[in-house]
Formats: C-alpha cells, sequence, structure tokens
C-alpha cells in the first residue's frame, strides 16, 4: 500500500474545482488522501484514460524543426493555472502549465517544432482536450496526441495512459510494467520528458517511498492534481455504491 505525506497547499489557489463550487486554499491529511485514492483505484467501474491514446509522429512530420506541420495553439485557464495547448489536425501536439507571461508560455512550445507554421485558434481537439478541467470525464469525446519521441518515451508515455483517474502508481512499477525493471531513472527522465500536461499523466507518478516527488510545472502543483482528481473519483465512487 501506498503511504501519502501530508501535504500543504496554501501557496497554490484551486479555481473553480469540479464539485466543491467555489475558490478553496485545500490542505489534505495524509490519510484522507490515501483512503480516496486506494477506494477510487478499487472500484472496477473506475475511469481509466482509455479516451485518449498516442498517435507517433513520423520522421517526415517532425523533421527540419517540423517545418511540415501546421499548429494551432490556445491559452486557457485550468483548476491549476494557465495552460497552453497546441494541435495539429491529426491531434493534441503539446500541453503546458504556465506561471508567467503567454509570450512565454508560446516560446516553450516554439522550442519543440521550431520551423513549424503557427496560428491562434482554438479548434475542436484543443477544446475536447480542456474539457477535462469541466465535463463529465465519461462524456468526452476520444483524444487524440500527436507526438513525437523515442521509441522508450512512448513506451512509457503509453504506460503512463494506464494509471486510473484518482490512482497513482511509482517510477518502479511504470518500469516493471514495461519490461524494463531495472529503469527507474531513466522511466522517471521519460516521465520528466512529457510534452503533454495532464492528458499524460505523469503527475500520478510518484516515488516509491510515498514521496509525491518533482513535476515539470512545479510539484505543489502535482500535490494539487492527484488530490483534485482522488476527491473527484472519491465523489464518483460513492455515487457507484449507493
Amino acid at each position: 500500500m501506498i503511504l501519502f505525506h501530508r501535504v500543504n497547499l496554501n501557496s497554490m489557489k484551486l479555481k473553480n474545482v469540479i464539485g466543491f463550487g467555489k475558490e478553496v486554499d485545500t490542505i489534505k491529511q495524509k490519510s484522507e488522501v490515501m483512503s480516496k485514492v486506494w477506494l477510487s483505484t478499487q472500484i472496477k467501474t473506475v475511469i481509466k484514460n482509455s479516451m485518449v491514446s498516442i498517435l507517433e509522429m513520423t520522421p517526415d512530420e517532425y523533421k527540419n524543426g517540423g517545418e511540415l506541420l501546421s499548429i494551432n495553439y490556445h491559452f486557457a485557464e485550468s483548476p491549476f493555472g494557465s495552460v497552453i495547448v497546441a494541435s495539429t489536425f491529426k491531434g493534441i501536439c503539446y500541453m503546458a502549465f504556465f506561471d508567467g507571461e503567454k509570450e512565454g508560455a508560446l516560446l516553450e512550445l516554439r522550442k519543440y517544432y521550431p520551423n513549424a507554421k503557427y496560428r491562434q485558434y482554438f479548434d475542436r481537439a484543443q477544446q475536447t482536450a480542456l474539457f477535462l478541467f469541466t465535463q463529465e470525464w465519461s462524456m468526452l469525446n476520444h483524444i487524440n496526441l500527436h507526438i513525437k519521441g523515442t521509441p522508450f518515451q512512448l513506451k512509457v508515455w503509453d504506460a503512463l495512459l494506464s494509471i486510473p483517474i484518482g490512482g497513482v502508481s511509482t517510477y518502479a512499477k511504470i518500469a516493471e510494467g514495461i519490461k524494463h525493471d531495472r529503469a527507474s531513472r531513466a522511466v522517471g527522465t521519460a516521465v520528466g520528458s512529457n510534452p503533454i500536461a495532464f492528458l499524460i499523466p505523469c503527475h500520478r507518478v510518484i516515488k516509491s517511498s510515498g514521496e509525491y516527488g518533482k513535476y515539470h510545472w512545479g510539484s505543489t502543483r502535482k500535490i494539487a492534481m492527484i488530490d483534485w482528481e482522488a476527491n473527484k473519483t472519491f465523489v464518483d465512487s460513492q455515487t457507484l455504491l449507493q
């Protein structure tokens, strides 16, 4: 059983959290979070990320800095702060939280595909992706992710999609699941290189010790996301048990 340490989220304001109705400063005791995650993973009908799948970019698509790619991007607000989401005609290719200016967030996106053609446009794929923050997950349409990565990275990212919403796994368990038992460190590197925040749930991976560990977009945000999902899934599980 994975034990959760006490967390203090005074510095993270959760905005419009589903199921709670107003802004709250969240402070959760380890026993409360642990019990909710445990229960959510025991319910057979728990929602998993089967709504998300990865479509690997071809070398022709991302060669020469992605010069053949046309990418739409959009800025939005989420329960965990500002977010930039980008897509090709095949699916979501980038999603990231940011705390500074929009120009800086766009610059980070351009680092992935420096020679692509960019347009600020809110398309249907981005809308569906952002619905994960505001809509009932079981009612959402399928989401395709169109991304580049090494074979090992893609294998790790695909494994992350199997972690149920409201649950967590460890770097060691992910390594074991992809048949690379001794590659926990390499798994950690691949997790940290994930270009799609939230949709590829790298925030659900913690240390074997039970510590939350680092997160590309901030450890405080990671803790808030795990707690938010556990709370939502706990409410859904209670409904199922009635």
